[in-house]
């Protein structure tokens, strides 16, 4: 069995929930959500982090606002919507049920 395509769906599935984690905790600029997301050992490159980002924005679970910065440019700081914090709720409750489900599934004897 193969389980590098299946270690990287689960990786691609927690995604969008761990970026939605972080930015419960504060507004965050995307070098940030990479660098966050690379220190809990979840590695993510632009290409995959920048389209995501657009779509959470789309469907109303992100906005963002513009932040200046001492190194160039205002920078774009992404930040939880009240949708995006329901829905981070429930993926909150989604999340216990399948930690239970595979803790019981791993320690069933």
């Amino acid at each position: 069995m193969n389980t590098d395509n299946t270690k990287s769906q689960m990786r691609k599935g927690m995604l969008e929930y761990c970026i939605m984690l972080l930015l419960r905790q504060q507004p965050c600029y995307a070098n940030d959500i990479i660098q966050r997301l690379h220190e809990a050992e979840m590695i993510v490159m632009e290409g995959t982090l920048y389209p995501l980002l657009s779509r959470l924005k789309r469907d109303g679970l992100l906005g963002y606002e513009w932040r200046e910065s001492t190194q160039g440019p205002p920078r774009k700081y992404y930040v939880l919507t009240d949708d995006g914090h329901k829905a981070l709720a429930q993926l909150d409750a989604s999340w216990e049920e399948i930690q239970r489900t595979v803790y019981f599934l791993k320690n069933e004897k």
